[in-house]
């Protein structure tokens, strides 16, 4: 058994915010386009799509399904890897 972890943002992370998402974060100060910004927010970005409070209503994107909100705390179980 390896510690190799199962999901990168490249691959994994980063498909999961739409380019509304990104520019939408950014005047916030959160670059939801970098693993390190995106790896300082993880609890915070976790609590708010686990919830339904990101994306917001009314904002023309979907909320996050179970499998999308799954990878993303996989990820993060995973030490936020490049």
């Amino acid at each position: 058994m390896t510690d190799t972890p199962t999901s990168s943002f490249a691959k994994d992370i980063r498909p999961l915010f739409t380019d509304l998402d990104i520019s939408h974060m950014k005047p916030a100060g959160m670059d939801l386009s970098s693993r390190d910004d995106v790896a300082l927010h993880a609890d915070a970005i976790y609590a708010a799509v686990r919830s339904g409070s990101m994306p917001p209503t009314g904002s023309g994107e979907s909320p996050w399904t179970e499998e999308m909100c799954a990878r993303f705390k996989q990820w993060q179980d995973d030490g936020c890897p490049a």
